[in-house]
């Protein structure tokens, strides 16, 4: 096994198949003895902290769950801007400094890409990135790929399209790179030019020898073709203006009719939360697949906390 790791703020510090198997091993678990009401107390008498600079509802509620399900307890800024002293100025440093003397391990999501890895450097202790801005991602990729094995019992050999703001989109730039571990990897990317999944992503593919399509075309057979169809929302905090978010907000649109022509073995995933490109009417669709994904986060964020504080 490598070395613990002492953060967890790139999913490039994740690109080992042993750790992933570890983690997935210990999640379902976890998940297991939830479904017979097993106590844990693996965490007892450990504290977290939760610093969200941006609005969370399943990262921050999962996290939490996932301390008191492991024994712990919690201490939550869910507004930091607001109701920390960042308001009043202080540096993110200097924040951090401070609740390492509270707390056993700060998870932390900030509107500004990097933030979070300037804030771990000046950490006592162990920082986890739930989302920089349009940067990573990296516990979401970790329930993204540990609900794929387990709906579709493989990462080899997959066809995965990805649907919608791939330029903004921190999950994207996550999930991807993790799936490049498992050989036989086959993306298609499904965006307006305005949303294209940056460059350096697409050179990082590249170089793991990923199959890569890029498209605009929505109804065509690459997505038919697919065993993974990833939508994501068009995020209107990224934009400078309404007038260019409405151009794209609704460029794709899964329909109940697009979604009954994928595979029938085929699953639908979401990080959430979801605007007009997911209508409700999906959910009906047994391809969906995207609030079982929600609910992994918990037994996945158990086993991260797990291997962090354990």
């Amino acid at each position: 096994m490598p070395k613990k790791l002492e953060h967890v703020l790139s999913v490039k510090q994740l690109m080992d198949t042993d750790l992933l198997d570890e983690l997935f091993f210990a999640a379902l678990q976890y998940e297991k003895d939830d479904a017979t009401r097993a106590a844990r107390v693996t965490l007892s008498g450990r504290v977290l902290a939760t610093m969200f600079y941006e609005p969370s509802t399943r990262t921050r509620f999962s996290f939490e769950a996932a301390m008191l399900r492991l024994g712990g307890a919690v201490l939550t800024a869910e507004n930091a801007m607001e109701n920390s002293s960042a308001a009043k100025g202080e540096s993110i440093a200097d924040t951090v400094r401070v609740i390492g003397g509270y707390a056993d391990a700060i998870v932390m999501r900030h509107f500004e890409r990097g933030a979070i890895q300037e804030a771990a450097s000046a950490s006592p202790v162990p920082m986890i990135n739930a989302g920089d801005g349009a940067g990573e991602h990296p516990t979401q990729a970790l329930l993204d790929v540990y609900t794929i094995r387990k709906e579709l019992g493989r990462l080899n050999d997959l066809h995965v399209a990805v649907i919608g703001d791939l330029k903004n989109g921190r999950t994207v730039h996550s999930l991807l790179p993790l799936l490049s571990l498992y050989p036989g990897l086959h993306v298609t990317l499904i965006a307006p030019p305005s949303l294209r999944l940056p460059e350096e992503y697409m050179e990082q593919l590249r170089a793991r020898g990923v199959t890569l399509e890029e498209t605009e075309d929505f109804g065509g057979e690459a997505l038919r073709a697919a065993d993974v169809v990833y939508m994501t929302r068009v995020q209107r905090e990224r934009f400078g203006s309404d007038a260019e978010y409405d151009a794209v907000k609704a460029v794709y649109v899964l329909t109940e009719h697009i979604a009954d022509e994928l595979k029938p073995e085929a699953i639908i995933l979401h990080a959430l939360p979801r605007l007009q490109e997911l209508p409700a009417g999906v959910d009906r669709n047994l391809r969906a697949a995207y609030f079982r994904q929600a609910k992994n986060g918990l037994h996945m964020r158990m086993a991260l906390l797990a291997y962090l504080l354990s």
